[in-house]
């Protein structure tokens, strides 16, 4: 089981995973201060000035925070956002490059096996 848990480890897949994770944990940090600091204002500008994270309500004991629902949600979007323009621009740079590699001239091709062999042969019969 330790050997396949070393193996696990080792592969790239697992390491790429890992890098993503931390850069991604490192994202969320700027994407809740653009959200709070710099989106949260300019929309409480445009709705009468509210604070998305003091709207709550209550129901007896019960204190539900529907403003951190709203930050939650506007960060989610900012984030499928940034990862949707990355992926597609890697796309697009990959199609790119693909179409590069499809208009470089294909080298002449030789005989295939099956010619040269008959031509041994053919040779081998005339003498």
């Amino acid at each position: 089981m330790l050997q396949g848990f070393k193996a696990f480890i080792a592969r790239g897949n697992a390491m790429d995973m890992a890098v993503g994770i931390i850069i991604g944990a490192a994202f969320t940090a700027i994407v809740t201060s653009l959200v709070d600091d710099l989106v949260n204002p300019l929309i409480g500008i445009f709705v009468g000035g509210i604070d998305f994270s003091g709207i709550s309500f209550g129901i007896g004991e019960a204190q539900f925070m529907i403003g951190n629902f709203i930050n939650a949600v506007i960060k989610f979007l900012i984030i499928a956002f940034v990862v949707f323009m990355l992926v597609r621009t890697v796309n697009r740079m990959a199609r790119i490059g693909r179409k590069e590699e499809e208009a470089a001239p294909e080298a002449p091709k030789g005989p295939t096996t099956e010619e040269l062999l008959i031509e041994i042969r053919d040779a081998l019969r005339e003498r």
